[in-house]
């Protein structure tokens, strides 16, 4: 499986919770590899990589090279624990994966044609309803997102889940059926100024209201 993002990693054996936060000084994330049909594996990577490849939207949703020492193995990332305030990661989840077992996972959506859809052109407002969607394939099919064109989206037109053109080999993890077929994407108007003006007659009412009472 070719990747375009490779991480460096290290075995560590010192685990629990005094270890993680002496290597977190360090500048180092600690990290934990799993799946296949192998033991779970406790590795560290350093905190800058990661950092750096975060920035890449493609790096969420790709098969990754996993390199520890002069080994390399593909792997996907499944989850990341952030810090609630500090711009750093506090731990990496990475899955094994294998040229011919399915791999599930969250894929980006992107949307085109926004600025020249007669709907937008016509004073509508695009609506994302989903920015993402689960998938089921082999490593060598998924994408690092999925578009949706919008360029003939007219006004209250919707893009709905059965709707969304797939890539070769890929499916969705929960597909639409006739009783759930929900929209992904919309362009409708946005009656802002009607439901304002709405609102503060009714505070007039009750204002109004509250007087009588006290009469």
């Amino acid at each position: 499986i070719m990747s375009n993002y490779l991480i460096n990693a290290e075995f560590r054996d010192d685990l629990g919770k005094g270890a993680s936060r002496r290597l977190r000084r360090e500048g180092k994330v600690p990290a934990i590899l799993y799946g296949g049909d192998r033991e779970p594996r406790s590795l560290t990577v350093l905190q800058k990589d990661l950092l750096l490849l975060l920035q890449n939207e493609g790096f969420y949703s790709s098969v990754i090279s996993l390199k520890v020492g002069d080994k390399e193995q593909p792997a996907i990332l499944k989850d990341l624990h952030r810090h609630p305030a500090k711009p750093i990661i506090l731990h990496l989840d990475l899955q094994r994966v294998r040229d011919d077992v399915e791999i599930r996972m969250n894929v980006p959506l992107h949307f085109l044609g926004e600025n020249v859809a007669p709907g937008v052109k016509a004073g509508g407002t695009v609506s994302r309803i989903s920015n993402e969607l689960e998938i089921v394939c082999l490593p060598k099919y998924l994408p690092e997102f999925i578009d949706i064109d919008l360029s003939a989206m007219e006004l209250d037109d919707m893009v709905k889940l059965s709707d969304v053109k797939l890539p070769e080999g890929v499916e969705l993890a929960h597909p639409p059926t006739e009783e759930h077929d929900p929209s992904v994407v919309s362009i409708h108007m946005v009656r802002v100024q009607v439901e304002v003006e709405e609102g503060e007659e009714d505070e007039v009412e009750v204002a109004a209201e509250e007087e009588k009472d006290e009469d």
